[in-house]
């Protein structure tokens, strides 16, 4: 199989696994109870006001009509209008909020594996040491702590105590105020990479390769980095592309501790006002990036691993 049939194919499959997770979001939120005329009207709409409003926007149509308009709007008019503001698009909102999400989850990821593939390296080449064992009770701490508790406690410590980085809220910007959001979102994901990256790396070590390696007088530095780690990434790649989803879930809390605009913030407003186009097209940016994510990672296989080919 040639790559760019490779890529047509995953590229097809990403695009109807975007589709699916949105048609299951449009059955979930209609079968939520309530209507959004309950929420969007005032109290003191008549019957009359409340049918019309209905009306304009097709709530009182089968759900098989709503369905079909839903995929007509997908694919052609970007999920259509906001219920709660109609001059702007679905997507526009999305879009407004996208690249505050998309700096959060690249800067705790770039935390993440900043701190995963050192302590790895370190754990790896001191078993059974004081080392192994620090590193160890650090990466069952960073997946066991909450970013509920995480968030807070940084900011009292960098924010109140030492007065390093700026207070967390809507005038906090620039890279300083990126700082704390992305290692409380970050912390997790580091845990999980550090510790699969800790088992990866002994197993590597043991390895033929390795001994030859060194046996040729290679420095140790370099049979550990540029042999040793290039097999483990394997497996490190899977996880933190399986952790993405989770990532971007996560952002949810860590936007609303440091009160910061993004993509998990308005999905949770779009649910409470019952803006189903706003938080369809929150779904469909959230489905489309772990898919764009996950093709990415399966071609970084090839680029990592030799031995691993686009056409296996």
């Amino acid at each position: 199989m040639s790559t760019l049939a490779f890529l047509l194919r995953r590229a097809g499959a990403g695009v109807l696994t975007v589709f699916l997770v949105a048609s299951l979001c449009f059955v979930a939120l209609h079968a939520l109870p309530g209507d959004p005329s309950d929420v969007l009207l005032d109290e003191t709409a008549s019957a009359v006001d409340r049918a019309a409003f209905r009306a304009r926007l097709h709530l009182d149509d089968p759900l098989p009509a709503q369905y079909a308009r839903f995929v007509g709007d997908l694919v052609l008019r970007g999920l259509g209008r906001s219920f709660t503001h109609p001059d702007r698009t679905a997507f526009g909102a999305v879009a407004e909020v996208w690249p505050s999400t998309l700096a959060l989850a690249l800067a705790a990821v770039a935390v993440a594996w900043t701190l995963a593939i050192p302590l790895a390296l370190l754990a790896a080449t001191r078993p059974g040491t004081r080392t192994d064992a620090a590193v160890g009770v650090g990466s069952l701490l960073g997946m066991a702590l909450p970013s509920l508790w995480v968030g807070p406690l940084l900011v009292l410590l960098f924010c109140v105590r030492l007065g390093w980085l700026p207070f967390p809220g809507p005038d906090a910007v620039g890279p300083a105020a990126l700082v704390l959001p992305a290692l409380t979102l970050g912390a997790g994901l580091a845990g999980i990479l550090t510790r699969m990256g800790r088992g990866a790396l002994r197993e590597v070590l043991r390895e033929p390769y390795i001994a030859t390696a060194r046996a040729k007088g290679l420095a140790e530095s370099t049979v550990l980095i540029r042999h040793a780690l290039r097999s483990a990434l394997v497996p490190l790649l899977t996880v933190g592309g399986a952790q993405l989803s989770a990532l971007l879930g996560g952002a949810v809390v860590t936007e609303r501790i440091f009160e910061r605009p993004g993509l998990g913030l308005l999905f949770l407003d779009a649910l409470m006002q019952r803006d189903v186009p706003v938080a369809l097209a929150c779904v469909v940016a959230f489905a489309a990036t772990v898919a764009v994510v996950q093709l990415a990672i399966d071609l970084l296989y090839a680029v990592v691993d030799p031995r691993i080919r686009v056409a296996a």
